[in-house]
């Protein structure tokens, strides 16, 4: 990667569709687009973020390749601090090859995944935290993950670690201050002074830290199995939670051979939901292959849904199932409410003891609100949303702040101990260090090719 380059992708996605957009950043930006770019009803430069129509034309022969807007944008108010030009046209995956090729042969080079974002980064526009939230941004499945990650974008994360960055250099460059120059009268801080300093910094590390299991489950969303014996309804379930026929429905016990796997928004909270063959013995081997299936995704489950018949009562293949249930986070679906009811649900109550039991109808769509608040309150253990605009959610991010923890620790107890203020300050730099990464200030090369490898090439 070098920085000098002017760099080119199709930064839509390929297909048909109203508008593709090809972007250029670099040096040579302004450069590429005068020689391709055939501006309509007018002669002179082109004004810094003003939008054009006109022709791309082929540079070898000059022959049109769309009609197009192009706008350039002068530095440093661009996306990447460099000078930035787009060109909308017709979104077509010829059309866009061919504008792409075009600016390749005028001297851009093709952007490697990520590189527009890691240049706002390199270029100071953006921290590592924002520049992980566009990530976010992208993949956000529910509303409630895409104002966590528009949070993040706009830097209350960052904010919030350079804060404490600050807070504790400034303690670093006092207590070192004190050790350089001895001689000097420079005002010192007693150890209380230290240690109240240490101690406030540790419970901000603490109260960001609590606030990670949340916020894995918003970014990264819960995996949740459908389990039961065949025929109790759970591709009906499945198609209830999606507000979409997604599963074939028929009276056929074994229908489900294989897992469907969906993401449904259930209050807020991106649900991976995997339908699965109904657990039973059976001589069928194409159904033998889909219990093994089932228990495999069952052993990685976050949550599980078990969906019982409630117009018959147990028998011995749902209490078969009960073992997988027991020991993870559960809910038990009662289906088929519309019909007369001959289980009892004391008797699961009884087996399940705090396991919710929803009664619903997934052919009617009856008792799915009450179930949906169910998943929501087993997923979040019981707790509303957190008040917190800045949630932990990235486990990079996590780790680091256990490593910065891990150095005000023993900070504390050095200072705790009365030791010399070198062997705190030694372990104040190691903290001071892991916070660095999060924000990007003192972030391996290695770090960043891994984060923006994760990005499409036109980002």
């Amino acid at each position: 990667m070098n920085a000098g380059d002017t760099i080119a992708a199709i930064s839509t996605p390929l297909g048909v569709g109203g508008i593709g957009i090809v972007r250029l950043s670099g040096p040579q930006a302004r450069e590429i687009l005068d020689r391709i770019f055939r501006r309509r009803g007018g002669e002179g430069p082109l004004r810094s973020h003003r939008f054009y129509l006109g022709e791309v034309l082929r540079p070898q022969d000059q022959r049109v390749i769309d009609e197009v807007l192009a706008v350039f944008m002068e530095k440093p108010k661009t996306y990447t601090r460099e000078e930035v030009a787009e060109i909308q046209a017709h979104s077509g995956v010829l059309v866009l090859q061919e504008i792409l090729e075009a600016v390749l042969r005028c001297g851009a080079r093709l952007a490697e995944p990520g590189e527009f974002t890691r240049r706002a980064f390199l270029n100071g526009r953006i921290d590592l935290t924002q520049a992980e939230a566009v990530i976010d941004l992208i993949q956000s499945k529910t509303r409630r993950s895409l104002e966590l990650a528009n949070l993040q974008r706009q830097g209350r994360l960052g904010r919030e670690v350079k804060e404490i960055r600050e807070e504790l250099a400034d303690l670093l460059a006092l207590m070192e201050a004190g050790i350089d120059f001895p001689e000097e009268e420079i005002p010192g801080l007693s150890g209380g002074e230290i240690h109240r300093r240490l101690r406030a910094a540790q419970e901000k590390l603490d109260s960001l830290l609590r606030t990670y299991d949340e916020g894995k489950i918003y970014r990264q969303g819960v995996a949740a199995v459908i389990i039961g014996r065949p025929n109790v309804g759970k591709s009906s379930l499945l198609n209830s939670l999606l507000r979409e026929d997604r599963a074939i429905v028929t009276p056929i016990p074994g229908t489900t051979r294989d897992v469907i796997e969906e993401v449904a928004n259930v209050r807020g909270i991106p649900l991976k939901i995997m339908d699965t063959a109904g657990l039973r013995h059976t001589q069928d081997a194409v159904e033998i292959e889909g219990v093994r299936r089932t228990r495999d995704r069952l052993a990685q489950a976050d949550l599980v849904i078990w969906v019982v018949d409630g117009s018959e009562s147990l028998n011995a293949e749902d209490l078969d199932i009960l073992p997988e249930v027991r020991g993870k986070k559960s809910v038990v679906a009662i289906n088929k409410n519309d019909l007369p009811r001959r289980l009892n649900p004391q008797d699961l109550a009884g087996l399940l003891p705090g396991v919710p039991l929803i009664a619903v109808s997934a052919l009617h769509h009856s008792g799915i609100d009450l179930l949906e608040g169910a998943i929501r309150e087993v997923v979040l253990n019981g707790q509303e949303d957190s008040s917190s605009e800045v949630l932990l959610s990235n486990l990079r991010h996590k780790q680091a702040l256990e490593k910065a923890r891990e150095g005000l620790a023993r900070a504390l107890e050095a200072s705790a101990a009365n030791l010399s203020p070198e062997f705190i300050s030694t372990d104040l730099g190691q903290a001071l260090h892991a916070l660095g990464e999060i924000v990007g200030e003192t972030t391996s090369e290695d770090i960043l090719d891994r984060i923006f490898s994760q990005f499409c090439i036109g980002k």
